[in-house]
């Protein structure tokens, strides 16, 4: 259940006051799995209170969310009797290989904040966003480990999490607009900053394996009185940055942007009585150019740079180095005078580095990569065909690979200096050498068409279907590819709108990702909704 409101505070509407609520009580086609929300924000609308006090010029947003959630973890199958032969037979997808009685997560979040922009003349804004935000409860799972040799026994092992974080972020940027050697300039130039407390504390338990074939629930556990894992952190970032759009004529536009970060990284290792304290910085450009070389018709290419900062530790302790990137993308744009028709395409050549993944040794635990490498195409099309028609496609093409980092389950790499189509080249576990890195499907497609009736206009009808290829990783396995329907149907009426949908119309069984060697995700089976909004 949800509700809106909003109410105008005064007779020119500039102040007003807005509440977001939402209870929801949800299940799973997963035996025993459930999801329970309690969610409220007020939130003052654009220009409340300050607005007023300040003048015309200022316009303040202030903001308050509050949420309270408890739900039982989905903890994904075995590959062996889903996405792979077991001996035994097939194994469900609605199987749970957790254990209820251990219990579930029970997270409360709170946030609060503002976004104030103040003109202090045509040319000039100061604008500023802050935002402080903290998370505190406590987590209970059982996650999935090998299968035994009988491809029956699900071996596991459950883990009491303790979590405790804030985070305050601010935003401060002026935006100032002038004409310098015959050109147009749209200059940015601002100062971020966050800081975040995190902790969480762990105790890993150990719980008997689950026969996947018959299985009995209300296990008994046995937990250490001791944390397993209790390493408290501080990550502190800031950033200065200045971006400039510069109109270079009518038709060319330029974008030139230069950012330099600092981050510090304090982490205190209560179980080692070790403290690590891990400095990073780093210079990131960024740089596009547009050309609208006909109506309706434009080139750009762009690049950009990243750095961000990876709080957390490793299973043996070390802190996370920072992960960096870089992507080049060229592309092409058009748009019909009368909007009918509108497309898009962009080739991109993106690289990762020191990309944090599930570490599939430790649960609960993360490693980094080498160097990982993407490049595609992606095609965007939509077309109004008639007054009452409108189609819409998206298609995605992906080739990745990594450079031949060496990873094992002991967080080493070595750096060959050569590059190869998506293998792993040297590994702990044998039969995933020269496997394909990632699971990143090759081919991506998604279509979807609305039709108004022409007898009644208020009615709207939907249909569309999505298409992912096969997805083939670093696992002994591979994820099969899929095509799945949706539908819908929605009717507006003069101060209200209902809507209704099915997800994955013909009910087909299919498996969107895989935690690790261990563990496949089984997507949602046939879904409905129906949604109801009332305008007051």
């Amino acid at each position: 259940m949800q509700a809106d409101i909003n109410r105008p505070l005064n007779a020119s509407g500039k102040a007003a006051f807005r509440i977001n609520a939402q209870v929801s009580n949800s299940g799973d086609p997963t035996d025993f799995v459930y999801r329970r929300d309690r969610w409220i924000a007020p939130s003052p609308s654009l220009s409340l209170s300050l607005s007023l006090d300040l003048g015309p010029q200022t316009d303040l947003v202030l903001f308050a969310t509050y949420s309270q959630s408890n739900w039982l973890r989905q903890q994904g199958m075995t590959p062996y009797g889903t996405v792979r032969p077991n001996r035994n037979g097939p194994v469900r997808t609605t199987l749970y290989t957790g254990d209820p009685g251990f219990g579930g997560y029970d997270i409360e979040s709170t946030s609060v904040g503002y976004a104030l922009e103040h003109r202090i003349s045509p040319q000039l804004t100061l604008r500023q966003n802050v935002r402080y935000e903290s998370e505190k409860g406590n987590g209970n799972f059982v996650s999935n480990l090998a299968l035994q040799s009988n491809q029956r026994l699900q071996n596991r092992q459950a883990t009491r999490q303790y979590l405790d974080d804030d985070m305050l972020a601010t935003d401060t940027s002026l935006l100032s607009q002038f004409a310098a050697l015959g050109v147009q300039h749209r200059l940015v130039t601002g100062l971020d900053a966050r800081t975040s407390h995190s902790w969480q504390g762990q105790r890993r338990c150990t719980i008997g394996a689950l026969d996947v074939f018959n299985p009995v629930y209300g296990v008994a556990t046995s937990c250490p009185a001791a944390y397993t894992s209790n390493a408290p952190e501080k990550l502190s970032v800031m950033g200065l940055y200045a971006q400039d759009q510069i109109k270079l004529n009518p038709q060319w536009t330029a974008l030139v942007g230069l950012r330099r970060d600092w981050s510090d990284n304090q982490i205190d290792d209560r179980l080692a009585n070790r403290q690590t304290r891990q400095k990073d910085s780093a210079t990131t450009l960024s740089a596009g150019l547009v050309y609208e070389f006909t109506p309706g018709w434009a080139a750009y290419t762009s690049y950009g740079e990243s750095f961000l900062p990876v709080s957390g530790t490793s299973f043996g302790g070390s802190p996370f180095a920072p992960e960096t990137g870089k992507q080049w993308e060229a592309g092409l744009k058009y748009e019909a005078p009368n909007g009918g028709l509108t497309g898009a395409l962009a080739l991109f050549d993106l690289k990762r580095r020191n990309v944090t993944t599930a570490d599939p040794a430790n649960t609960g635990f993360s490693v980094q990569t080498g160097e990982q490498r993407a490049r595609g195409l992606e095609l965007e099309v939509g077309a109004e065909l008639l007054r009452s028609l409108k189609l819409t496609g998206t298609y995605t093409y992906t080739y990745t690979y990594t450079y031949t980092y060496t990873y094992t389950y002991t967080d080493t790499y070595t750096d060959t200096d050569t590059d190869t189509d998506t293998k792993v080249t040297r590994d702990n576990n044998a039969a995933i050498v020269g496997l394909p890195l990632n699971l990143t499907p090759r081919h991506t497609l998604a279509l979807w068409a609305t039709y108004k009736l022409p007898q009644m206009p208020q009615i709207t009808l939907g249909a569309g279907a999505r298409y992912v290829s096969e997805q083939i990783g670093s696992y002994p396995f591979t994820l099969p590819a899929y095509t799945v329907a949706d539908l819908s149907i929605g009717y507006a009426g003069a101060n209200y709108r209902i809507t209704a949908g099915v997800k994955n119309v013909f009910d087909k069984a299919y498996y969107d990702g895989a935690i690790n060697a261990n563990v496949v995700s089984p997507a949602l089976p046939r879904s409905f909704s129906v949604g109801l909004t009332y305008f007051f």
